[in-house]
């Protein structure tokens, strides 16, 4: 009997949230195996660069409501 999605994700939730996020990192990168140009592969890898970042607790995060009000404000001066 095939595993459904379901099943599978109802076990991967039962995996420590590091564990979890590197699923979902192999999971997005194995959606598009397009050959990426040099821009979207810097992109990439500044996206990467930055999710590192926030992991380590390197970066301040703020939620997006309060991002989404800061940038409504700068609009409007």
């Amino acid at each position: 009997m095939p595993v459904t999605p379901e099943d599978l994700a109802k076990k991967a939730m039962e995996m420590p949230s590091e564990s979890r996020a590197r699923l979902a990192d192999l999971l997005v990168e194995s959606l598009d195996d397009a050959p990426l140009n040099d821009i979207d592969r810097a992109w990439v890898e500044e996206a990467k660069r930055r999710r590192d970042e926030v992991r380590a607790g390197k970066a301040k995060t703020i939620p997006a409501e309060e991002a989404l009000e800061q940038i409504r404000d700068s609009l409007k001066r």
